[in-house]
This record gives C-alpha cells, structure tokens and sequence, in this order.
C-alpha cells in the first residue's frame, strides 16, 4: 500500500470541508430526515467519484490510502457501501469459496459504517455487501467482529446478515459470481507488492490478477513500474516459479523507456541462465496465459518480450522468439512466414508444450480477426480461410481444427441471425462457402451442412372442432 499523494489529500481535505459547511448538510443535522442524507448524497457522491476514478486510474497502488481517508467521519459515510462492495471483492478466494486469508481492510470499512452516525441510513445500503463478506470469511473471525460491536441494534443486525444458504461452497460460488457483476464495470483494483519471499507465496496470485487487470484495460501503467522492478530484482524471489510468471507478464505487457528495458533484460536473461528448467517453466507458463479467455496474447506482446531476450544464447527461447519476430513482421498470411513456422514445428513433437505454444499463437491471430468481423463483412471469412488448408496442414493436430471449426461455426450462426432471406443473395453466398469450405476443411459432414441450412417448419396451431 502507498500514501497518498498530497495533491489528493488537498482536494479531499478541501471536499471535506465543504461537506462540513454544505447547506444539505445542515439541512439533515437539523430534520435529521433520509430525504436529507440522500440529498448530500447526490450532491457529493459524484465528486468523491471523480476524485476515486482518477487515483484508481492513474495510482491504483494508493487506493487503500485514499478509502481509509474517507472513513473519516467528516465525509459523512459518503461513498462507504460503494467501498465496503470493493473491500468485498478485492479478497483472494480459494476453491472452497472462501478467503485465502482474513480481510481487514473490510473489517475497518465495515467497523467505520457501523459506528456512524448515520449507520441506520448507510445499512438500507450494504446488506448484500456483508452478507457476502460473511459468507467468504471464516465463522470464527465473522463471530469476533460481531462481538466487538457494542452496539446491541447494529449486532443483531449484523447478525442478521449470516445466511445458512452460504454454508455451503456451491451456493457461495452462485452469490459471488452474482454480486461480483454488479461491480464489473468499477476500476477498484489494487494489489499489495511483497518484500519477502513468504509475501511472495502468499500474494502472489493477487498481484498477477491486478497485473492483468491493469495491463487489458490499456491504462497508463507508470505508477506501478517501480514496484514491479523492485520485485523482479530482488534476489530471494528468483528461481522461484512465481517470479518467473510475473517477470513474463512484465516483459509482455508494459511499454518500458530505454533505462527500464535495460534493466528487465537484465534480470530476464540472469533467471534465464540460472535457473533450473527455465524453459520448461517458461513454456508451460506461456501456454497457460494463451488458454486464459481473459488474456490476449498479441503480436506486439510477443515482440516486447522478444526484445527483452538475449537471441545470442543458442536455446528453445531464442529459435521460438526468432520464429516470433518472423511471423509478427511478415504477417502470418505470408508463405516465408508459413515455411518458417513449418520448419520449426517438424523439430518437435506434436504435442510437445513449444508446438501447443505456436499453434495457439498463430490460432490467435485468425481468432483475433473472425471474432471481430462484422456480419456486414463475411466475405472476408471467405479471404482468410484460405490460409487454414496450409496450417492445418502444418499442424496436424485436432484440437487446432476443432479450435477453427468452434470459431467460424460462431460467426456463421450470428449470419444466418440476420440473413434470413433463404432466397436473397447473401443468405446464399454463405449456404455455399459453408457448404464447400467446411467439408473441405473437415469441419462439418455433409448431413450436418444438410442440417444447418434445413427451412424449419412452423408447426400449425389446432383448431377448435
């Protein structure tokens, strides 16, 4: 966790203030009614926003700072369900559905909405919020929390809030998944950047969700460099299976000035040499990040690590990025790029982890294309499915064609969505690329093709005799 930067205390301290002194504030103080609060609500909610969407945009590591300033009772419980829902979610969850470890950070938050004065108003606002942090957090330390609430009315409300359906990890999975959507469009991500190497072990898996998080929304990633540099040259963390992923992540996905490439080369190619089955790791790691739904392995993601690689060591590293820098630079469609890609995957076993690696790297790029076609632009489906007979070819492999076959099968039900017209010109066009091109690829039997483009009879309603 970092301080945060005095230019945000400024703006806080001077939004406080002006809180203080608001007109809606006296308002309620004096008539003590709801319609009041949520008048002060409406007022300085959104300003408070403002300045939370800019920390959490542009210094998302001083977020924790920023929301324990606001549990100051001069805020008046402003914005507090908002960043009780956040402390919620930041929490690391195991396979049971529960907390990899205690949260804190939502025990003060929490703590801070019930010894407000204005917790009967702030309540009407949380429940689900604490209902799912119980439900994640053990029954011990649920139960301490509730005991050091002196506060018999708030107690038994919190009391309230343990639900049995939560004992069990199925239901928790269901109430998750569904409260976590109400926040999907919410930048809230921080992370906690260890110092030792049990901090290493323990956040690990947070600090590469917040990594990821980070880089797949294009924000600017400055602020956080200096930490991602402090943890890969520390020297206890190298070796170590969880630096090797967060170094990849590093040389893949940040735009580094000259002086910082420098010094993530030099600390990639030192782990690269020193490390046990460094390439073994590397790979299998590699593949693990192509089969993630969430991540997108890009071309220039490939030439940022290449460049961070010494290609003078004679090694699967170096043959792999080398083929890489072809296949980004000449395009994949070109057929140097296909007699390389070639000539490097007879060197290994079909199924070894560097061909699965090539194979989705260059299934990405028809993925990339056919995912973001318009229905308008089908007949560039048709253009680059001419490359698949030489892929196919190359890779020999079903799941890469069961991979081609899933991805235009989708495009082609989202065409006949809106080419229905089984006379007009498009609808026809598509029924005979489909019906050439995906038995020639293999895709689909002709029963099949017989099927998909089969008129469905409209069942007729019986009559009243």
């Amino acid at each position: 966790m970092q301080e945060l930067n005095e230019a945000y205390l400024v703006k806080l301290d001077d939004l406080a203030a002006e809180i203080q002194e608001s007109e809606e504030l006296q308002k309620y103080l004096e008539e003590e009614e709801e319609e009041m609060y949520l008048q002060l609500k409406e007022q300085y909610e959104p300003r408070i926003a403002l300045i939370y969407d800019e920390v959490a945009e542009k210094d998302p590591l001083q977020l924790i700072s920023l929301e324990t300033v606001l549990l100051e009772t001069a805020f008046e419980g402003l914005y507090l369900p908002k960043i009780l829902g956040y402390s919620v979610l930041r929490g690391e969850i195991n396979a049971h559905f529960k907390y990899a470890r205690p949260q804190k950070h939502f025990k003060n938050v929490l703590m801070a909405i019930c010894n407000s004065a204005n917790f009967d108003i702030l309540r009407k606002r949380i429940g689900q919020s604490i209902q799912m942090g119980f439900a994640l957090s053990s029954d011990i330390w649920v139960t301490n929390l509730i005991n050091a609430i002196d506060n018999k009315r708030v107690r038994y409300f919190l009391q309230s809030q343990k639900l049995d359906k939560y004992r069990y990890p199925e239901n928790r999975k269901i109430g998750y998944d569904r409260y976590k959507r109400q926040f999907r469009n919410d930048n809230f991500h921080t992370a906690y950047f260890p110092e030792s190497l049990s901090d290493l072990k323990s956040y690990y898996s947070p600090v590469k969700n917040f990594i990821l998080y980070r880089v797949s929304k294009n924000w600017d990633n400055s602020s956080i460099v200096p930490n991602l540099k402090a943890l890969i040259e520390n020297d206890t963390f190298k070796g170590h299976q969880e630096h090797l992923e967060i170094i990849t992540l590093y040389a893949m996905f940040f735009d580094l000035n000259e002086e910082d490439q420098k010094h993530l080369s030099t600390h990639l190619n030192d782990i690269r040499s020193t490390t046990e089955e460094f390439e073994e790791h590397f790979f299998t790691y590699l593949l693990r990040l192509h089969n993630r739904k969430d991540v997108d392995i890009t071309p220039q993601a490939d030439l940022h690590l290449s460049a961070a690689l010494d290609k003078s060591v004679e090694d699967d590293l170096s043959k792999y990025y080398k083929l890489m820098d072809i296949v980004h630079t000449t395009g994949y469609m070109n057929e140097e790029a296909q007699e390389a890609v070639k000539a490097f995957y007879v060197q290994y076993e079909g199924l070894s982890t560097i061909n699965e690696c090539l194979r989705q790297a260059i299934y990405g790029y028809f993925h990339r294309f056919i995912s973001n076609l318009e229905t308008s632009d089908y007949p560039e489906l048709f253009e680059i499915s001419k490359l698949f007979p030489a892929y196919i070819a190359i890779f020999a492999n079903q799941q890469f064609n069961q991979q081609l076959k899933e991805l235009c099968l989708s495009y082609v039900n989202r065409l006949l969505k809106k080419y229905t017209d089984k006379r007009g010109k498009d609808y026809q066009d598509i029924k005979k690329f489909v019906s050439t091109a995906f038995q020639d690829f293999g895709f689909l039997k002709e029963k099949e093709i017989v099927e998909m483009f089969k008129t469905r009879r409209k069942r007729k309603k019986k009559t009243e005799g």
